[in-house]
């Protein structure tokens, strides 16, 4: 197909159809080796909008700035809700398409229609106590943090004071999956292989859709013990602020809270670690000086964790672009893309400690995440953490040989090999930081983390590398 951007010339692409179009597979070898490299290749042939088949169903991915602000800011002209799209009501959607499992869970992120604002209106109100610093549960989620930190980092260091260690499978990864349960108000270990199952489902590989079948089970039955005996935990609060929730959506929202503080946490915590531990003196420096929130405000701009956005649908045919988006279409925005659109990307600053608020990776408009303060706020705990307790941290391989693994929605370290040196002794927390009773609340008892197949996992990557 002829491209009005290849050589300069003109060519009119406005009346293409999706359906008609043979667009290329986003989801290659290129893509999870340098995903950069083939949204070029889409912006040169394209422009800000291209046509791509994801996994066999074509779709629309907007790669300008510009073009994902309007997409992310109308919700009225691109309204989210499966039930807009055109193909899917067509029956053009292969029933085992491995996005599905992920996209039929309609939850606030996906959900359209007019349930969408009150239940954005609960989330809120829920959210609010572990968002706001003022609030007790806030301070005892950031004690809980830097606990669940320091016995991971305790049990990196059974290895050695000194050594090799996977700080993806050993921190990153582990570490909000931790606190995701301790949001949940899960009894014992049991969030340990929740969080493992939405780990599958995120990968969508070929056991995504059993993962995601065991976990909704475990966040009904969670959602059950909730309804009977409420918590000072997150599902308990989103009852209270939504009392005609059925316990099946109440577990298809717990699913959504789970995805954002696990695999997107755990890779903002790693690729943060990286930009510190490879950057320039300024970088540490930073980091010293108790910016880590400025540091990771960079790391969202060069490699966002979640990669592309879960799809919205034109209202009505809508010029977007060099083409026009007819009614219906998936439209997907990408902040990855977007953030390396050079009408965007020559006007952010570089070599300075202070950051552009303007990244999409939390999205934009109405629908914005509503857990992004959240997020943030345990990958900073975390990252401050481990530096807290490491003298010393250097990566094991070159910055450009670190293993990635990409999904349609994220993209992360497989491995984040380091070589450390523990600090002597931990530093303690200010007298004053935990919240009252916190060191009662935060860590489950010693039998149960025994169990739990989470630190068994943990403990056997400590003996296979000595």
């Amino acid at each position: 197909m002829e491209s009005q951007w290849g050589d300069g010339g003109s060519v009119d692409l406005d009346d293409t159809r999706l359906e008609k179009l043979s667009p290329e597979p986003l989801l290659t070898r290129d893509y999870e080796t340098r995903p950069s490299l083939v949204y070029e290749r889409l912006r040169h042939a394209h422009g800000p909008v291209a046509p791509v088949d994801l996994l066999g169903v074509p779709a629309w991915l907007v790669l300008g700035y510009r073009e994902s602000l309007q997409v992310l800011q109308d919700n009225d002209g691109f309204p989210k809700g499966l039930e807009n799209w055109r193909a899917r009501s067509e029956g053009r959607v292969p029933a085992d398409w491995p996005l599905g499992p992920s996209l039929e869970v309609n939850h606030i992120l996906i959900q359209g229609g007019p349930g969408y604002r009150p239940l954005r209106a609960a989330w809120d109100v829920a959210l609010k106590p572990f968002q706001d610093p003022r609030h007790p549960q806030a301070k005892r989620l950031k004690s809980a943090v830097t606990a669940y930190a320091d016995d991971l980092i305790t049990l990196v260091g059974q290895g050695g004071r000194t050594g090799l260690a996977d700080l993806s499978a050993q921190f990153s990864r582990p570490l909000p999956l931790m606190v995701a349960s301790h949001l949940l108000g899960f009894p014992g270990s049991q969030g340990d292989n929740a969080l493992m199952d939405m780990w599958r489902v995120l990968d969508a590989g070929p056991d995504a859709e059993a993962a995601l079948e065991r976990l909704l089970a475990t966040l009904a039955e969670l959602a059950a013990g909730k309804l009977q005996k409420p918590g000072d935990d997150f599902p308990s609060y989103l009852l209270a602020a939504y009392p005609d929730l059925s316990l099946d959506h109440l577990a298809r929202e717990l699913f959504m809270l789970l995805g954002m503080t696990s695999d997107h946490v755990g890779i903002l915590i790693s690729n943060t670690v990286v930009e510190v531990i490879s950057g320039e003196g300024s970088v540490r420096a930073s980091l010293s000086a108790g910016m880590v929130r400025e540091t990771m405000n960079r790391v969202v701009m060069r490699k966002p964790p979640l990669v592309n956005f879960v799809p919205r649908f034109a209202a009505q045919d809508t010029p977007l672009g060099n083409y026009t988006i007819r009614a219906g279409d998936p439209v997907w925005v990408s902040p990855g893309a977007a953030h390396a659109d050079p009408l965007f990307a020559d006007h952010v600053a570089s070599g300075t400690t202070i950051s552009t608020r303007a990244h999409l990776s939390w999205g934009a408009g109405p629908r914005q995440c509503p857990s992004r303060e959240l997020a943030s706020t345990v990958a900073a705990a975390g990252v401050g953490r481990l530096f807290e307790r490491f003298d010393h941290l250097d990566l094991a391989l070159p910055a450009d040989q670190l293993p990635w693994r990409s999904s349609p929605f994220m993209r992360g370290l497989r491995s984040l090999p380091v070589r450390y040196e523990l600090a002597s002794a931990p530093v303690r927390p200010a007298a004053g930081d935990p919240a009252p009773g916190v060191a009662e609340e935060v860590l489950p008892d010693r039998s149960a983390r025994q169990r739990s197949s989470l630190w068994r996992y943990l403990t056997g990557l400590i003996r296979g590398g000595r």
